[in-house]
């Protein structure tokens, strides 16, 4: 009757009464994961959220007790809060994984592993096999459940102002004096490119950057189309300016700086713009 109250009229005072009086199941449902280290009081609270959403999803016509469809709902939610809670590196809440981290530990125990922290090849197949997972899955869930999280903020030791577990931690990042060294060498060949590309013929420059400064170069036979030429012609123009864009390159970086920079006066942005992206 309050179901059908909610369902067809939107009541929300009989609503309230169902997921009060279901709170005692979500209570049984909620001290069946008290193993998994979290405040009961979270899972009963996630519970709870479980039943909202049951009777939202009930359907009274169907005749089914409302305790056998909620409980579902009150799992899955509790379940879903322990995977997002239980670790600090975020596992999977994919089905095959939920099956593994809440199902692993118990067929263990029905295989007679229970006390074995690492399961050998032997019986990891055993349990791949009852599960019907892969191996690979298995041993991963194996290492996730059987590992704990640490705070980088902890101490190494109990010296009361010993190091962090973070002052170990190797920064790998490049210091800025090194990024600007890189972008100015970035820079530096690139301004290089830009003057040497201006001693190609249009032609050369053309075929050059269909073929080789294009972000998906075009095949022989596709410049030969677009410039009216045959594929050997092709091939031999842009040999030949690949390598005078060499020579011209070399002979660039070998001069005076005045001379590059003399070169680049009168370059336009589009021109640098067409060498780093031509399409």
């Amino acid at each position: 009757m309050l179901a059908k109250e909610w369902k067809e009229a939107g009541n929300a005072e009989a609503m309230d009464k169902i997921i009060k009086s279901h709170l005692k199941l979500v209570w049984k449902i909620a001290r069946g994961y008290r193993g998994y280290g979290l405040p009961v009081e979270d899972l009963i609270a996630e519970g709870a959220i479980g039943v909202m959403q049951a009777v939202r999803n009930f359907d009274p016509e169907r005749g089914f007790r409302f305790s056998t469809y909620a409980q579902w709902w009150i799992k899955a939610s509790i379940q879903d809060y322990i995977m997002r809670s239980w670790s600090l590196v975020k596992i999977s809440t994919q089905k095959t994984h939920k099956k593994l981290f809440f199902g692993l530990n118990r067929l263990k125990a029905a295989l007679g592993f229970a006390d074995k922290r690492i399961l050998s090849p032997e019986e990891v197949r055993q349990v791949s096999e009852k599960m019907n997972v892969p191996t690979e899955q298995i041993i991963e869930m194996e290492r996730r459940l059987s590992a704990s999280d640490f705070s980088l903020n902890a101490p190494r030791s109990e010296e009361e102002n010993g190091d962090e577990w973070q002052d170990w931690v190797e920064d790998t990042t490049e210091n800025q004096e090194t990024t600007t060294l890189h972008q100015q060498e970035l820079d530096y060949r690139r301004n290089l490119l830009v003057c040497a590309i201006k001693h190609l013929t249009p032609r050369e420059y053309k075929v050059l950057s269909m073929r080789r400064l294009a972000e998906e170069p075009l095949t022989l036979g596709e410049v030969a189309q677009r410039v009216n030429l045959s594929r050997e012609r092709v091939r031999q123009i842009e040999n030949a300016a690949f390598t005078k864009l060499q020579r011209t390159i070399r002979n660039l970086s070998q001069e005076n700086p005045r001379t590059l920079v003399m070169c680049l006066i009168g370059v336009s942005l589009s021109d640098i713009w067409a060498v780093v992206d031509p399409s």
